[in-house]
């Protein structure tokens, strides 16, 4: 039986002044430890990774009076987590998103993968990323790395795809993220992040007040299993412009809109640009009116899927002990467009021997207070 309690994991005291912290917070069934590493920037922000899904499992920066809070949801207890996943901060692949019908041709040869969001497969399927302890590689104070190895034929995807996760605090209230991948053999990869943002805290209630930008003119209309029509859609006088910030909730209910109703809120891929960027930009950016808290997502991927939390449902109990409900949350994932291999006019996903995949993102965290000082 798995056991341990992660919402207690904030207690945990070092072995020794400036080493770094890991904690074993429970088994797998099978016997497998689960660890917990503990980040610090030397300035009071720090975060904590799981082995489990190399998971973003907490992250504590300051508001706009300098009170430090946890600002990623997650469960309180390894058990909820094995027994409900829900991608809480973890790396979700082989393939974030969705692909339609399981199904992709890739050189001539058609394969499937594990439908596990009603026709289709979602972030790498029904054993993703997300379930599979991870070995760590590196661990210093500041910055952790972990490393898989997915086998050929994982969940059906050809090839053997090592991938490492790099999670950093760099100082200036900046978190980076960056994930790379290697293979011996053509596949096909698109990796991401999941945590569930709340800038006012986890636990806390509704993020829907948070005021959000998307640096992007169209995105990809979707059909009711949420896989993308190939359509590129401008937002301009439609509920998905985000050009301007403007609170996450103003347009959820316009009933009018049924691209809401596929998703029961948005669940949708942005278009920031038809290619990866050649350098990082800021693609999206939150800013919490309660905390003062603001936070600027900045990355080279084409894509931005943006979900408001719709399936959180009173079900879950965090580490605060709270019940999430939907809507308490949002997650910015930086990553290429749903079902890429599928849809030619989407771009390629495909990685060959002696190339590397990498997504880095970069989340930077400010207050409002910090803004008005400049002006």
């Amino acid at each position: 039986m798995a056991v341990g309690c992660m919402g207690a994991l904030a207690l945990a005291v070092a072995a020794s002044a400036g080493a770094q912290q890991r904690t074993v917070v429970g088994t797998l069934p099978d016997g497998t430890k689960v660890e917990s590493i503990l980040l610090r920037d030397g300035s009071g922000m720090q975060a904590r990774v799981l082995t489990l899904g190399a998971a973003l499992h907490s992250l504590e920066v300051p508001d706009r009076d300098g009170k430090y809070a946890d600002v990623v949801l997650g469960d309180a207890t390894l058990q909820a987590t094995l027994a409900k996943p829900q991608y809480f901060g973890t790396v979700v692949g082989r393939f974030a998103n969705r692909i339609a019908r399981g199904r992709f041709t890739l050189d001539g040869r058609e394969y499937s993968v594990p439908t596990n969001d009603g026709p289709n497969s979602l972030h790498g399927g029904t054993r993703g990323f997300d379930k599979v302890v991870w070995d760590v590689v590196e661990a210093k104070p500041d910055r952790a790395t972990l490393r898989h190895v997915s086998a050929d034929g994982d969940q059906g995807y050809p090839g053997t795809l090592t991938v490492t996760a790099t999670y950093a605090l760099e100082g200036d209230g900046r978190l980076a993220i960056e994930y790379r991948a290697s293979t011996d053999a053509p596949t096909i990869v698109n990796l991401s992040n999941h945590a569930y943002w709340n800038l006012s805290g986890e636990g806390s209630g509704t993020a829907m007040d948070h005021e959000l930008m998307i640096a992007a003119d169209a995105y990809t209309p979707v059909d009711a299993t949420l896989i993308p029509t190939g359509e590129f859609r401008p937002v301009a006088g439609t509920v998905f412009d985000f050009r301007t910030p403007k609170p996450i909730g103003r347009d959820l209910r316009t009933g009018s809109e049924p691209q809401l109703l596929h998703g029961r809120g948005y669940d949708h891929n942005w278009v920031i640009s038809r290619e990866p960027a050649k350098e990082a930009r800021e693609v999206a950016r939150v800013h919490d009116p309660r905390s003062g808290r603001v936070m600027s997502l900045v990355s080279a991927q084409p894509g931005l899927q943006f979900y408001s939390g719709n399936f959180l449902d009173g079900t879950t109990v965090g580490k605060s002990g709270r019940v999430y409900r939907q809507g308490d949350a949002i997650a910015l994932e930086p990553q290429l467009f749903p079902d890429t291999p599928n849809q030619p006019a989407f771009g390629s996903a495909r990685l060959v021997p002696g190339q590397q995949y990498v997504n880095r993102m970069v989340y930077r965290f400010s207050t409002d207070k910090d803004a008005s000082s400049t002006r």
